[in-house]
């Protein structure tokens, strides 16, 4: 499936990926993929019961559970911005039997956080892109722009005057907010709060005149005519409500921030596994009943192989260091 978020790049992950190559299967004398898995599975989840990740993480391991006639055991390690659970992967037995489902997180946390107990590019190996969920841009009520043109305009002539929130320093709409920033060239206050939920709240009550934020927190809030809706953020309209235009074409060339959920293994599992892995899990986002259970989530379901994969998570890292560093982002 192609995937169209992506932009295919002449790199590829990384020299360590390609040892998963290695082994008897390229002895030719077993394939360590027959008959994966052989039991449950553990699939680490880096958040919270209930959350966004969370469910996405439910909805796909369900599906393989059915695919694999093994059950797939969500773990959740919430905290440290998804570094406790990728830590557990990255010391885990590289055999297919614990994976991780992590979001955007994993490819800014080497550029946010300092002195990481794992390496994600030499100790995690990328498997499948799963899907996407459309982050719109949102401001209260009473401001006057109509636009991302206007809101950027009026930005430039109140330098420091508009406040926007995020759910928590380093997190996604932190990053995406300070993306926007950085390319528009304008001075807006940032105010964190303890998750997107309390931004929200802000926002109605125009303690902050702005938040980005997931589609399916800010839609029916500005079904009440409480908050304007102005744009989605990634780089390609959402399905999901196709009338919002992206911020590219609202009025910033070259923005896009597509918040994205994959699933990993620790690098040194067998590349048959990992491509097995790969194409049963494009297989199930193929499938229409999941796709139904994906949309109700607000979620659009990708794909694509594990190569692309490699290289979109390459280009992620490289582009979320250079945010971070010019942003001065640091975690708490």
């Amino acid at each position: 499936m192609a995937i169209s978020l992506m932009r295919t790049l002449s790199i590829t992950w990384t020299a360590a990926t390609f040892v998963v190559a290695c082994g008897a299967s390229a002895q030719g004398k077993t394939n360590p993929a027959a008959g994966f898995p052989s039991k449950p599975v553990r699939l680490l989840v880096a958040s919270a019961p209930g959350g966004g990740t969370d469910i996405n993480a439910r909805l796909l391991g369900h599906g393989l559970t059915s695919a694999w006639s093994q059950q797939v055991v969500v773990d959740n390690r919430s905290g440290a911005g998804g570094t406790i659970a990728t830590d557990i992967l990255a010391k885990s037995q590289p055999d297919g039997q614990t994976l991780l489902f992590q979001s955007l997180g994993i490819s800014y946390a080497p550029a946010l956080y300092k002195n990481l107990p794992f390496d994600v590019k030499r100790d995690i190996a990328p498997v499948a892109l799963v899907a996407t969920q459309p982050f719109v841009m949102a401001v209260n009520a009473a401001v006057p722009a109509k636009s991302v043109a206007e809101l950027i305009q009026l930005a430039k002539s109140t330098p420091g005057q508009i406040r926007y929130g995020s759910g928590g320093v380093g997190g996604a709409s932190h990053l995406g907010t300070a993306l926007f920033r950085a390319i528009a060239g304008i001075d807006i206050d940032h105010v964190p709060y303890k998750g997107t939920g309390p931004g929200v709240t802000a926002l109605i009550g125009n303690e902050i005149q702005m938040l980005i934020v997931a589609m399916a927190a800010a839609v029916p809030q500005a079904r009440t005519g409480r908050i304007r809706l102005l744009a989605v953020t990634g780089s390609r309209r959402s399905a999901l409500m196709p009338e919002l235009p992206t911020i590219q074409e609202a009025g910033l060339p070259g923005y896009s921030f597509d918040v994205w959920y994959g699933l990993f293994a620790p690098v040194r599992t067998p590349r048959a596994i990992v491509l097995k892995i790969n194409a049963d899990t494009n297989d199930l986002l193929k499938d229409p009943e999941t796709r139904k259970q994906f949309a109700k989530a607000g979620v659009e379901p990708l794909g694509g192989s594990v190569k692309e994969f490699e290289n979109y998570m390459r280009e992620e890292m490289a582009r979320w260091a250079k945010v971070i560093h010019e942003a001065g982002i640091r975690a708490n």
